[in-house]
C-alpha cells in the first residue's frame, strides 16, 4: 500500500482532484518504471491530507462530491471515486493530544500553539518528554529537531538555534532561548497594556471636555493627544 501525504496550511476545494491526479500517477509511474506489469493487480493507495490551517477544513473529501449536479442513477457508477483521509489538526483539542502521547501529537501541539511563545514554550516542553519516551527516541528526535528548528523560523522566531541538534541532548539551550522568548512577550503584552491605558486616560480627558461645551473638537484634539477623527467619535458616542 502507498501512503498519498499532502501538507496544507489553507484550504483548497481542488483537492480531491490533486489527489486523483497523484494516484493516478503514482500508478502510470509503477508501469513505466516495469515495477508491475499491465497484467498485475494493482496496490491500494492511502491518501492522507495534513491540515494545520486556523479555519476549519471544508473542502470536499471525496472527488465525487464535486461532481454536480449529481448524475442520474445509470451514470453514478461510471463517476471517479477517490476520498482522502483529513486530518485537522486544530479540531483536536488539547486534552485529545495528551492521551495520545505520540510524536506527533506533540507536533501538533506544538503548531496549534500559533504565535503565543508561551503556549509555545509548554508544548515543546511536552513533545520533547514525549521523544524520551518513545522507542525510537534517537531517530525520532533528529527528525523533530531538524522540523522544530524550521518552524520557529517560520514564525520570526529571534533566537540562535544552529547548535541545536537534539532536543533531549540539547534541552537546556532550546529552553533557554524559548524562556527568553516568553519573557518578551510579556514585556511586550505588559507595554501595549500601558499604552492603552494612556489612550484610555486621554479618552477620558475627552469625553469630560466634550461634556463642558466649550471647546472645538480641534482644540480637544491638542489638549489630549488625540486625532480630531478619535475626538469626533467620542464626540458621536456621547450623543448616542
Amino acid at each position: 500500500m502507498d501512503g498519498a501525504h499532502q501538507f496544507q496550511s489553507s484550504g483548497d476545494r481542488t483537492m480531491p482532484i490533486r489527489l486523483l491526479h497523484y494516484a493516478a500517477c503514482f500508478y502510470s509511474e509503477l508501469l513505466k518504471q516495469k515495477t508491475l506489469t499491465p497484467g498485475q493487480s494493482l496496490p491500494p493507495v492511502f491518501p492522507v491530507v495534513v491540515y494545520n490551517g486556523s479555519r476549519r477544513w471544508t473542502a470536499p473529501q471525496d472527488v465525487y462530491e464535486m461532481v454536480q449536479p449529481e448524475p442520474p442513477a445509470f451514470l453514478q457508477v461510471y463517476q471517479p471515486h477517490l476520498r482522502y483521509y483529513l486530518i485537522d489538526e486544530g479540531r483536536y483539542t488539547e486534552a485529545q493530544l495528551e492521551q495520545r502521547h505520540s510524536p506527533l501529537s506533540g507536533v501538533f501541539g506544538v503548531e496549534n500553539a500559533g504565535a503565543s511563545w508561551e503556549a509555545l514554550q509548554q508544548a515543546v516542553d511536552r513533545m520533547v518528554a514525549i521523544i524520551q519516551e518513545d522507542p525510537h527516541k534517537e531517530r525520532i528526535d533528529r527528525i523533530v529537531t531538524r522540523w522544530l528548528k524550521r518552524h520557529l523560523h517560520r514564525l520570526g522566531a529571534a533566537v540562535n538555534l544552529d547548535q541545536l541538534d537534539s532536543l533531549v541532548e540539547d534541552k537546556a539551550m532550546l529552553a533557554e532561548n524559548l524562556e527568553n522568548l516568553v519573557k518578551k512577550e510579556r514585556l511586550e503584552g505588559r507595554q501595549e497594556g500601558r499604552q492603552e491605558g494612556r489612550q484610555e486616560a486621554k479618552r477620558e480627558t475627552a469625553r469630560n471636555l466634550i461634556k463642558l461645551g466649550v471647546l472645538s473638537d480641534l482644540q480637544i484634539a491638542e489638549a489630549t493627544g488625540l486625532t480630531v477623527a478619535d475626538v469626533q467619535m467620542l464626540r458621536e458616542d456621547n450623543l448616542h
